[in-house]
């Protein structure tokens, strides 16, 4: 698609001159095409949505294609720990994305279910697609349950929201959390200096609790602890602890240096430590009401191989903390 500057487009922002010449494309369309890329004048990459047009430039715009309207059957990996008509509950590797999105189209766990499932998702909003009711981090292992019927998927989103579901997860972060039991409080929202990041904001962030308890620790250098959440929040575990100074191992997004703690071991230990290539973080327990029988089901699954080889390469087993 080509358009070229007349008198009347002098001056005009790159992205307006495109939204006047291309009928049917929206400016906000055009402003990400422009800073994706996608937008060259006399061959020549243009990616400031601002920049001004002179007379007699001639721009090309490339379209990229059109994306399926919804996501498509996928075999993907995963174990099913539970199934009936209603709904399944699976345990997510780690690595795998849960739903569609930029970055990610496919390959998904939506896209596995949509295979597993096949004719038994009898449809949610008209749709005949799983109801992902909860999500975890692409890196984040462990239990979730999917809907697979409007039933399931509308009483598991009432229970979530009104936090009826009895949830722990597994981390491990560096050093040793004062007291050893207890509550990270602090409203989480955007970091208003790094838009990917979450952070805790004495304003313009929402409500977020943290519950923990320390199982073990290794000389006070890498604790493991179980996390239970009061609420709901985006990177919820990850920024809590980072803000309390004991980031997850592994955390690519909140561990920014080396922590102090890591002085505490040895060049082998602390490598492996430095070296995991995710968050150190397993949702390890799920329980709900079955929203048809009424039902009370739990499910629990141990460390994925890569976090129990990390705490193995520690030596011997974490030291457990004095009953208090």
């Amino acid at each position: 698609m080509k358009a070229t500057a007349t008198d009347a487009d002098e001056g005009k922002r790159l992205d307006q001159f495109l939204a006047d010449a291309f009928e049917g494309v929206s400016r906000s369309r055009i402003k990400a095409l422009v800073e994706a890329g996608r937008v060259t004048r006399a061959g020549v990459r243009i990616t400031r949505p601002a920049e001004p047009i002179k007379l007699g430039d001639t721009v090309e715009l490339s379209m990229p294609a059109a994306a399926p309207a919804r996501p498509q059957p996928q075999a993907i990996d995963f174990t099913v720990l539970y199934e009936d008509d209603d709904l399944i509950v699976l345990d997510k590797p780690a690595g795998l994305v849960v739903h569609p999105a930029p970055g990610n189209q496919d390959g998904t766990l939506v896209n596995g279910l949509l295979a597993h499932c096949g004719d038994s998702l009898t449809g949610i909003g008209a749709e005949r697609r799983p109801g992902i009711v909860h999500r975890l981090d692409k890196e984040t292992s462990g239990v979730m349950v999917v809907a697979k019927t409007e039933l399931a998927n509308a009483a598991l989103t009432q229970a979530f929201a009104a936090r009826d579901i009895d949830r722990a997860y597994l981390a491990l972060c560096w050093g040793l959390p004062n007291p050893a039991v207890g509550e990270i409080e602090g409203d989480i929202g955007r970091d208003p200096k790094e838009r990917k990041r979450m952070a805790v904001r004495t304003g313009g962030g929402k409500f977020a609790l943290t519950r923990y308890r320390t199982l073990g620790h290794h000389l006070g250098a890498v604790s493991l602890l179980e996390c239970r959440l009061a609420t709901g929040r985006t990177h919820q575990i990850r920024v809590h602890l980072a803000h309390r100074g004991h980031p997850l191992v592994g955390d690519p997004v909140y561990l920014r240096r080396l922590p102090a703690a890591a002085k505490l071991l040895g060049q082998e230990q602390r490598s492996r430590l430095l070296d995991f290539p995710r968050q150190a973080l397993h949702a390890y327990r799920l329980g709900f009401v079955h929203p048809r029988s009424g039902e009370t089901l739990s499910f629990e699954t141990p460390l994925p191989t890569d976090m129990r080889e990390l705490l193995d390469a520690l030596g011997p087993p974490l030291a457990s903390l004095p009953a208090s």
